[in-house]
């Protein structure tokens, strides 16, 4: 009985963001008709998008589903520019960073821009959608170091189940060099079930599920410190904290 209750608890609290998403996405693409829209309303809408998944993780928390306890988080700047990079266990990663960093904006996957519940926010909030050439790094180039907060999840997709990690890629180290920002270092332990990659977004993990986000290492800028180096160093950082007892603020 418990579990029928969490499977029907699971689709009614995934029916309640769809229609709360497909509300919110319907306003940005009202906006997005307006001349000027993704300068003019830009700060709005990642600010709506924050409260909008502050909302669902609360309402996650309140049903019982999951969850999520933030360490360390207290005692770092959580605003300016500055590149954020966390491992990717599960679908809803972005969600809970993203409703705990005011005014960030989130790298993508290109396919999103078909999708009509996180389009028209994702485009007005400014988010980018990930690609490869000097386009997309400049374009992110600019928005950190014009004091944008800048999420990235350097795998680059979900960890698959049977994974520590996946092979990092080292965008987030030239991104962070060209704009002389600091590197934030975020570990997620996450329940294994909990929508990993090859799982989809209707397969019931067990409840409840628990997340642990801890705020680790931050890298200040050094400027003659090699990308691939400090991309092997975050890479070695995350698989060292997901693989032993992190020692971090809790």
């Amino acid at each position: 009985m418990r579990r029928l209750f969490h499977i029907s608890l699971f689709a009614f609290s995934w029916l309640l963001f769809g229609l709360c998403a497909l509300v919110v996405n319907l306003l940005c693409a009202a906006l997005l008709c307006v001349p000027g829209a993704r300068t003019r309303f830009a700060s709005l809408s990642r600010q709506l998008l924050q409260h909008f998944f502050s909302a669902w993780n609360a309402w996650l928390d309140f049903t019982g589903l999951v969850h999520v306890r933030w360490h360390g988080f207290e005692n770092i700047p959580l605003h300016g520019g500055a590149v954020w990079v966390a491992n990717h266990p599960g679908l809803l990663d972005a969600t809970f960073l993203l409703s705990r960093l005011p005014d960030a904006i989130c790298v993508f996957k290109p396919s999103m821009r078909r999708n009509p519940f996180l389009a028209p926010v994702a485009l007005l909030a400014d988010h980018l959608a990930c690609a490869t050439g000097t386009e997309f790094i400049r374009s992110a180039v600019e928005r950190v170091s014009a004091g944008r907060t800048l999420l990235i999840f350097p795998e680059g997709t979900r960890t698959s189940a049977h994974l520590t990690l996946n092979p990092c890629k080292t965008g987030f180290a030239l991104i962070a060099a060209r704009a002389h920002a600091p590197i934030q270092i975020v570990v997620i332990r996450a329940s294994r079930d909990l929508l990993p990659r090859g799982r989809r977004w209707w397969q019931v993990p067990h409840f409840p599920a628990v997340v642990d986000i801890y705020a680790d290492d931050r890298l200040e800028p050094e400027p003659h410190r090699p990308v691939r180096a400090t991309a092997a160093f975050v890479e070695e950082r995350l698989t060292e904290q997901l693989t032993g007892s992190p020692c971090l603020v809790s």
